[in-house]
């Protein structure tokens, strides 16, 4: 533990350099990060020295080719960059740019025609690769407009549906209303029916005098009417024959005696009942 934080406060008075080091909390975690980062960043600047000195010996065989040339072209054309043209210094110039574009440190042609043609190839390529974009960005845009649309459908479907239910939602509560209603209503009328049950037993009443023995009855008497018709059409006859009294008279006791006795059979009825 405490190599690691001399090694962080190493790194962190390298890092900060003139300014003052950041105060924090001293505890593992935070010990742990920034040794992790202090080894990182060591590792990096190792990584970048390397690269720093591999640049360096590239120049400096670049420099050293450089001079060679010169010395080639000084001694053996006695040309010197001095008594170079300005046109001539442009094209060379632009011959250098254009190596150093193609990426090729021979400027032969030999050299330049491979390099041109692999630019071209990349050149197709990225073209190709853009008409394929171009295509499924089209695609991509005609799905968006799709999706889009289908969006708004469904928004709006879902919009009806929330208006549906917020209708049925206020329905189903009107029906609770309406069904509490009717709930305490048969409650209500279900203790007047057992008080009114009550008082009729506290005042002893007859269970013949109720509604459903005097329907019953009723029936009875409806029963009675009904068998009393065809005697009432047994009489009809005789009701349009010339009058004779001894003969009437015997029929009007018969009908009066059988008149009687269903009178008197019914008052039996009722009185049974």
């Amino acid at each position: 533990m405490d190599e690691k934080i001399k090694k962080v406060n190493s790194w962190l008075n390298a890092v900060c350099g003139d300014q003052p080091v950041p105060q924090f909390e001293v505890n593992t975690r935070t010990v742990d990060v920034l040794y992790q980062l202090a080894l990182s960043s060591e590792a990096r600047c190792r990584d970048t020295e390397l690269l720093l000195e591999d640049l360096n010996q590239t120049a400096a065989e670049y420099q050293a080719d450089g001079a060679h040339y010169q010395d080639v072209l000084l001694q053996g054309v006695g040309l010197s960059c001095a008594s170079l043209t300005p046109t001539c210094t442009d094209y060379f110039s632009a011959l250098v740019d254009n190596a150093m574009a193609l990426g090729i440190r021979d400027t032969s042609l030999g050299n330049y025609l491979p390099a041109v043609n692999k630019l071209t190839n990349e050149l197709l390529e990225v073209e190709k690769s853009n008409r394929r974009l171009e295509r499924d960005l089209q695609a991509l845009g005609n799905r968006l407009g799709s999706t889009l649309v289908l969006r708004g459908n469904l928004q709006e479907d879902i919009n009806k549906t929330i208006k549906t239910q917020a209708a049925e939602s206020a329905k189903a509560e009107e029906r609770l209303l309406n069904m509490d209603f009717v709930t305490t209503k048969a409650k209500e009328l279900s203790h007047r029916r057992e008080r009114a049950e009550a008082q009729l037993l506290s005042r002893n009443m007859d269970k013949s005098l109720n509604h459903q023995a005097i329907e019953q009855l009723s029936q009875e008497v409806s029963a009675v009417k009904q068998e009393i018709l065809p005697l009432k059409k047994k009489l009809e006859p005789y009701m349009d024959l010339c009058p004779n009294p001894s003969l009437a008279q015997v029929k009007i006791l018969e009908a009066k005696r059988e008149l009687a006795s269903l009178d008197s059979k019914l008052e039996m009825d009722m009185e049974s009942k």
